[in-house]
Formats: structure tokens, sequence, C-alpha cells
């Protein structure tokens, strides 16, 4: 039977993407007591990665977006790591890098799609610390990439 948080994903009518391996000599979760650690994943969708620069091709709408579904991607990880996501008891961090021309103020509005379906989906146990952070570049090109960690 699916537990309270597949039910919460389904309400809203959310489904996981395939967990995405990792593109290096790394792993895509850790567990040290009762943290685990995510390493960081870049935006994609079913067509791809979902690519550009935030403030030359791309919208902070846009932007916003990938960062929704980089959390869904983180999503599939953890559950793929701990078997169910009703293991999690809280979201600690999250750290956001946003693909943006330099000086590009808005990435804060960018990270706010991981931050809000966060949210959305953990309720007060979603609340996070942060950093949104412009950058000039991300592997292949993604517009935005996430790292987390969270309690179990």
């Amino acid at each position: 039977m699916a537990g309270e948080r597949e039910a919460r994903l389904q309400q809203l009518g959310i489904v996981l993407p395939a967990a995405a391996a990792p593109g290096g000599r790394y792993v895509g979760a850790k567990t040290l007591g009762q943290i685990v650690y995510l390493s960081g994943v870049v935006s994609t969708n079913s067509e791809g990665v979902i690519t550009g620069t935030a403030g030359l091709d791309r919208t902070i709408e846009q932007g916003y977006a990938a960062a929704r579904a980089c959390v869904l991607t983180q999503l599939a990880v953890l559950k793929s790591h701990l078997g169910s996501l009703d293991r999690v008891k809280s979201i600690l961090s999250v750290n956001g890098y946003v693909n943006a021309v330099a000086g590009f103020a808005d990435s804060p509005k960018i990270m706010n799609g991981a931050s809000d379906l966060l949210l959305e989906i953990f309720g007060e146990s979603g609340h996070h610390v942060r950093a949104a952070v412009g950058v000039s570049a991300l592997p292949r090109n993604a517009l935005v990439e996430v790292q987390m960690a969270v309690e179990v």
C-alpha cells in the first residue's frame, strides 16, 4: 500500500521520474546517521535536460519549473535509496544553482520552485534552509541544479 507521501504525490497529480543515475564517480545518496545527503541533480523532464541561461534565453517562470523538476528527480533518488518517502522526517537544506547571466539577481525566485514544491508535498516538515546561487555554467548546459539533505 502506498504511504502517506506517495498518497500526497498522487493527490497533487505528481508522478516521480526514474531515479537519476550518477553521472560520475559518486553516489546519488549517502546516509550518515539520520541525515541523507543527496548529490546535485540537473533539471530534466521527459524530453531530456532542461537547458538555458536565466536572463538570456530563459525566464524566471521557466527556471521555477526547472527547479521543481530537480526536486522531483531528488525525490525519486530518495525513494530509491530509502524504499519509501515516508521515512523522511524533514527537509533540512536545499542548495540551488541557477545557470544565469552575470548580474542576474533573481536566483531566489527561481529556487522558490523547489521550495514551494517541497512545502506542498511535506507541509511543515518541508521547511528548509536554502542557498540560491547564480553560476556561469552547469553540467550539460542545465538551467538549474539542486542538492539536498534530509532527516530520516
